[in-house]
């Protein structure tokens, strides 16, 4: 076993971790980066259609219209302190991104090139506005290059393939670094750090059609939560309408916002009649229910589970025409633009956009609860936001909560660069002058046992079997709409897989080696918890909220229910998942209101686009 020192651990090296580590060692604190993955290959990658900033570069735009489309994209769930953090840093966080040698598209006049996107309008919900800043449909990607290359330049420490499996805390509770595993030998390293950022991204993979990569299995928030901090508004998962028929893979919200529309079985534009004034380019949640309508009434292509998203030059003119538009598209256009969706529908689907329509339907995209954080990034543990000392989250894997009830299209870059930037910057002042926790006397020896356990596993299930089982249930009885009797079903099929998960394993691969077999069984556990507080909470929320929907409690109750959610493991449980945990729910968050307190617009209302 090794043990490294670095004051500051980043664990996970998407966006967010990226940016943190790059602000971190900027202001002089020595960084590690721990990733399961080679850097490039993290998720911030696949995020397609663009990262919203109010630049005002083709449509006039101020950083208070992208603050209130984030506090109504969210249902008013969204704390707007940290919606007005996130609009008003946009701005430099993008030209700075520039100025790293990001190569956005540009317009004529050189400047950066925007584009429509669900839910980002003008004047406090007037009309569309062209906020999404875009590198063709390839914006993560750039993101993740430029920012990986700015962290080598800035001398950040690098440990890829090495797969984070415990938080390790001090005896009086303080936070002392982490446990990996070296996915190339085996071998446990301790890392022993002053502060420790967990970037893990979600866990998309609790649902059996996601946009979600094999590695999004939650990792980092189940480790957290089962070392004491509680983890926030759970129940809120984003379904997003437009994912690759049968395989979830993205279609981004950029199709759209290049004027793409959604068509049902009846050859209609059917989002005219859910959101009449922005269509098809309303808020990601209010588009997938729509979807889900359609075809629960019948009207899906040929009477099946999926809708069209038609993006050909022809259609989109004749719209664009209809509603009085001057602009139009050519199939050039939609090449430029839109490459690696083409490349992903020809390839998977043997179908042409330029040429015929796209067969989508909903796919599990997006957590927006998770680590409870403040607007530096700290982790803060209870309803009266105490930050637990050198402990710190952002990107997917926080909750802020900037994205309330339903996250917006382009925020979640803007999320990873903000709060991954101010957490960096407020890690390299803590480091300064806090001490290193001091490590328990074996600080591996209980995950070491957990993967000993599974390791040595000889039951009948092999891990494969309880997944597609936990997948298929949350999609069923956990997605688009529920109500409770789904949802206790789900809670008993959940509890009675992780029974077996503990009791009746099989895996084939016991060496030590790229043991992918042992470690994919271990995030098989992460994703059961996960999954499980996913459904309590929404049990537990007798109303319905922006992605989390009930049948049973159609309205949103406000009088009631704009508050946050807590869950807390009960204390001595231990990290490996055992039976009924009977989860603790505190409901006394409160969301932040400031905002509202000098702009009545931002004060709750009914929901319409």
């Amino acid at each position: 076993m090794q043990t490294h020192q670095f004051e500051a651990i980043i664990v996970g090296a998407g966006g967010a971790g990226l940016m943190a580590a790059l602000y971190a060692s900027k202001g002089g604190a020595q960084v590690a980066v721990i990733s399961k993955l080679y850097p490039t290959r993290s998720h911030t990658g696949a995020a397609q259609g663009g990262i919203g900033a109010a630049l005002g570069n083709l449509d006039e735009d101020k950083p208070i219209w992208h603050a209130y489309d984030t506090v109504k994209g969210g249902d008013w769930l969204t704390d707007q302190n940290a919606a007005k953090v996130l609009a008003e840093t946009a701005v430099d966080a993008v030209i700075e991104l520039e100025h790293m040698g990001l190569p956005f598209d540009r317009t004529p006049e050189g400047k950066i090139s925007q584009r429509r996107f669900g839910g980002h309008t003008s004047n406090f919900g007037e009309k569309p506005v062209r906020r999404a800043c875009h590198a063709a449909d390839r914006t993560g990607h750039m993101i993740l290059q430029t920012l990986y290359q700015q962290c080598i330049k800035n001398n950040v420490n690098f440990y890829d393939e090495f797969h984070v499996i415990d938080l390790i805390r001090s005896a009086n509770g303080a936070v002392a670094g982490v446990v990996a595993i070296e996915l190339g030998t085996g071998e446990i390293h301790i890392f022993h750090a002053k502060a420790t950022l967990f970037a893990t991204g979600g866990w998309g993979r609790i649902f059996s059609v996601t946009s979600n990569a094999h590695s999004l299995t939650g990792d980092g928030t189940a480790l957290v939560y089962r070392r004491g901090i509680p983890l926030q508004d759970m129940e809120f998962f984003q379904i997003h309408p437009t994912g690759i028929y049968k395989l979830g893979i993205l279609i981004t919200e950029g199709v759209r916002g290049e004027g793409g529309v959604l068509i049902n079985g009846n050859g209609e534009r059917f989002m005219e009649r859910y959101a009449p004034k922005i269509k098809d380019l309303a808020s990601r949640d209010v588009v997938s229910r729509a979807i889900h309508q359609e075809i629960k009434e019948g009207r899906g292509i040929k009477g099946r589970d999926y809708v069209y998203l038609d993006v050909t030059p022809n259609t989109v003119n004749r719209y664009f025409a209809e509603a009085g538009e001057t602009r139009r598209i050519t199939a050039e256009d939609v090449e430029n633009k839109l490459p690696d969706i083409l490349d992903f529908c020809r390839v998977y689907l043997g179908v042409d956009p330029v040429k015929e329509p796209m067969p989508i339907q909903p796919t599990a995209h997006y957590a927006m609860g998770g680590i409870p954080t403040n607007v530096d990034a700290e982790v803060v543990t209870d309803e009266n936001w105490t930050v637990l000392p050198g402990l710190y989250a952002a990107g997917e894997v926080a909750c802020v909560s900037v994205h309330g009830a339903n996250r917006l299209g382009t925020n979640s870059l803007v999320d990873l660069v903000v709060f991954g930037r101010r957490g960096g910057m407020k890690i390299a002042e803590y480091v300064k002058h806090a001490d290193y926790a001091p490590l328990p006397a074996n600080p591996s020896a209980e995950i070491e046992a957990e993967l000993t356990r599974i390791r040595n596993s000889s039951g009948k299930t092999r891990p494969g079997e309880l997944r597609a089982a936990m997948q298929k249930v949350m999609m069923e009885d956990v997605g688009i709409v529920r109500n409770a009797a789904g949802m206790n079903t789900a809670l008993d099929t959940l509890r009675e897989l992780r029974d077996r998960h503990q009791t009746d394993l099989l895996i084939d691969d016991r060496g030590q080696k790229f043991n992918t077999d042992l470690l994919e069984a271990w995030e098989l556990g992460c994703m059961l918890d996960l999954a499980e507080i996913t459904t309590i909470s929404a049990l537990n929320r007798t109303e319905s909220r922006g992605g989390h929907s009930r049948e049973d409690f159609p309205n949103r109750d406000d009088e009631n229910w704009l508050v946050h959610t807590l869950v807390n493991r009960p204390a001595g449980m231990g990290i490996a998942p055992k039976g009924d945990m009977h989860p603790e729910i505190n409901v006394k968050k409160q969301v932040d209101r400031s905002l509202e307190k000098d702009d009545p617009r931002f004060a709750p209302k009914v929901r319409t686009y």
